[in-house]
């Protein structure tokens, strides 16, 4: 940033016009804000695969019209008594009023007559609210119908596609509030403390939740321009990153703002001076994390692409914030903003003789030692890896019990765990006869239902009942053998989609993302670290250390959830995504380091000193930044959803090892030990010194 740049931001005018300009700009995308788009049938599923495929025949089929919610009656005790099936026939009567296209089917009851279903049709095409308010209302008739009370014993639960779209959504019911409280408490909170002051922590505070609400009503947008509507999840993930990222960027400027104020009596001077320095390592920072964010253009899972599209433009805006909005801010406030610890000139700065020094010296002193330790650490915690598993079943989703699970996990001790959501098999009609023969052939099957024609004739869809439930491995398998028989059934062309087959196709999607994403990341953090540093030695290592990291972090993280939290395994899109955030924001803190001693290289010529220095300089600063995006990420644990905890618990622990010991051990002593060979090919001590001899 040039020097004509930071000073008229920071000026007295640039700053007036700068706030105007963000209150105006704010407030107009505020009211001008689309509503999402309506959902489609096919979100979230990958393109080109067989589940997306059979979704969008369905409208070719009358059934298409309708979804199915199952009610599971169960008695505990013992089989089913009379009194209970009458009262189970009397509410299938009943429940007719609530049907989509007429009565209820009869009821099915288990082998060992100790339960029932009801199958209740509910209308496919209705949108959230109004699918919400049909369970929420058959769930209501159910449990308090006074006309027809359950005798004692018989419960009765809602389970089923529609209801556990019900259930995902209430669990995001407030999220946005509950999620923005805590996120900006725990920001607040570190703030407070980092600064010490009770005044100074409520600009950047301010400053980044206005960004963080310009960001939430530019996702309809983004949505109209990808093609998925953003949910929940994604609005909560990037809510995160938003925090998490402008704070970053605000204590690395304030740090670098107080350290002016030592030095320069003007206040304006100071921040423009401040922003120069800054704007380097914070747009090499900034643009590693959007570059990375990006690379999800190349996933096939539009989610993953919706995701990455949203997330780059949440870490823009606060880039934005971060580096024009809030030094205009800062500077027009008055010094004392400090209170009580206000900089004054001539005073000592903290690298001189703060604990950080203290710290860079020790490593000084034995850096292979340092290195030894932190390898062994990284390695360590590693080794939680040969205890990873990929995969959640549909049960496993939330960590608190709901409806739908309990009412799913009831229906699977009385019938096949694939009946409330059949696997669905669309052939050609005139080998109607082959494909059902082909299909009950498969291991895993329980039953097939009865074909069903297209509106045309040519198209017959058949429902098949699988023995395990969706998500499951058994279910995985099912569907497997059900396409490679299918493709030997003559003439049968037939596809298999449905919920089985969707879970199954969405993470083969993800391990396809994985093996495309993951190298387009690490290539392009690599090109970002190149041009920032004018070096190729250093680059790569850096990404070495953050890739370690990741290693370590996720080995660490399996240890916590299934051990700590009871989760048996990590969902398939929570790897990459952790993967994702972990190196795009892990790398900012070497970025940070390094600049800075590249900096001090440049000036003072001895890459060992330069580092010491450096490390001094920017424990303070990195160490809070590091600990409040640690602790941002581990809010999305408020939110009940199992992949949100995931994704918090890793990226939280890779934050942590990244700002405690990779960038505080690792790299340091990899430079110390390396000397000027670290900046390789380029030589910036030799050039300094060169430059200095010439003047």
């Amino acid at each position: 940033m040039g020097a004509r740049t930071a000073s008229a931001i920071t000026s007295r005018i640039g700053a007036f016009l700068i706030i105007l300009v963000t209150v105006a700009l704010t407030a107009l995308v505020w009211l001008t804000s689309p509503t999402q788009p309506d959902a489609e049938p096919t979100d979230g599923l990958p393109a080109g695969k067989q589940s997306t495929r059979v979704t969008e025949l369905a409208d070719r089929f009358p059934s298409s019209r309708t979804d199915t919610a199952v009610v599971v009656y169960e008695r505990g005790d013992g089989p089913l008594t009379g009194a209970d099936r009458a009262a189970i026939a009397e509410a299938g009567s009943s429940l007719g009023s609530r049907a989509q296209g007429g009565p209820v089917p009869p009821p099915a009851y288990s082998a060992d007559e100790r339960a029932a279903l009801l199958l209740v049709p509910v209308p496919a095409d209705l949108d959230e609210n109004a699918e919400a308010a049909a369970i929420d209302g058959l769930r209501a008739a159910i449990a308090a119908d006074p006309a027809h009370p359950l005798p004692a014993g018989l419960t009765a639960q809602v389970t089923g596609g529609p209801a556990f779209s019900r259930d995902i959504s209430a669990a995001f019911d407030g999220a946005n509030v509950t999620l923005l409280l805590a996120t900006a408490g725990v920001v607040a909170l570190l703030l407070l403390v980092t600064y010490r002051s009770p005044i100074v922590w409520i600009a950047p505070l301010l400053v980044i939740g206005v960004g963080d609400q310009l960001v939430a009503k530019l996702l309809p947008w983004i949505a109209r321009l990808v093609g998925e509507r953003t949910d929940a999840a994604v609005g909560g993930i990037v809510s995160v990153l938003v925090f998490g990222a402008g704070t970053d960027y605000a204590l690395l400027l304030i740090s670098r703002y107080r350290a002016e104020l030592r030095h320069t009596p003007e206040r304006r001077t100071a921040m423009a001076r401040a922003l120069r320095a800054a704007a380097p390592p914070v747009l090499g920072s900034a643009a590693t994390v959007i570059l990375a964010l990006l690379t999800l253009l190349a996933a096939v899972l539009t989610g993953n692409r919706t995701l990455g599209v949203s997330a780059a433009v949440g870490v823009a805006v606060a880039l934005l914030f971060g580096l024009v909005v809030l030094p205009a801010v800062l500077a027009s406030l008055p010094r004392g903003v400090f209170w009580p610890f206000v900089p004054k000139l001539g005073s000592p700065e903290p690298s001189d003789t703060g604990l950080w020094s203290r710290v860079a010296g020790w490593v000084g002193k034995r850096p292979a030692a340092v290195l030894a330790v932190a390898v062994l650490l990284l390695g360590g915690l590693a080794t939680g890896l040969l205890a990873t598993k990929i995969g959640l079943s549909q049960t496993e989703q939330f960590r608190t019990k709901v409806e739908s699970v309990s009412a799913q996990e009831a229906l699977s001790r009385h019938f096949p765990a694939g009946s409330s959501q059949p696997a669905t098999v669309v052939a050609a009609g005139s080998a109607t006869d082959a494909a059902t023969a082909a299909i009950k052939r498969v291991n895993g099957v329980a039953g097939v239902g009865r074909p069903e024609r297209s509106d045309d004739g040519a198209l017959v869809q058949i429902p098949v009942q699988l023995t395990a439930g969706s998500g499951t491995a058994q279910a995985d398998r099912t569907v497997r053998d059900l396409r490679a028989a299918l493709a030997d059934a003559p003439g049968a062309d037939a596809l298999v989609g449905g919920a089985p087959a969707a879970d199954l196709d969405q993470r083969d999607a993800n391990l396809r993302d994985d093996r495309v994403v993951v190298p387009l990341v690490l290539l392009v953090v690599l090109l970002v670290l190149v041009l920032l540093l004018r070096s190729l030695l250093a680059p790569v290592l850096l990404l070495l250390t953050v890739v370690a990291s990741y290693a370590a972090s996720l080995g660490a993280a399996t240890v916590v959830l299934s051990w700590w939290l009871d989760i048996p395994a990590l969902d398939a899109g929570v790897p990459l995504l952790s993967f994702l955030f972990l190196v795009a924001l892990g790398v900012d803190y070497n970025i940070f380091l390094v600049t800075r001693a590249r900096e001090e290289t440049m000036s003072r010529g001895d890459t060992r000193s330069a580092m010491i220095r450096a490390l001094g300089a920017t424990g303070g600063v990195i160490t809070s930044a590091g600990i409040l995006l640690a602790a941002v990420f581990a809010v999305l644990g408020v939110l009940p959803v199992i992949v949100l905890t995931q994704i918090g618990v890793i990226v939280g622990i890779g934050v942590l090892l990244d700002t405690l010991l990779v960038r505080t051990l690792l790299v340091p002593a990899i430079a110390l030990l390396l000397g000027e060979r670290f900046w390789w090919p380029a030589r910036p001590a030799t050039a300094a010194a060169r430059d200095r001899s010439i003047s």
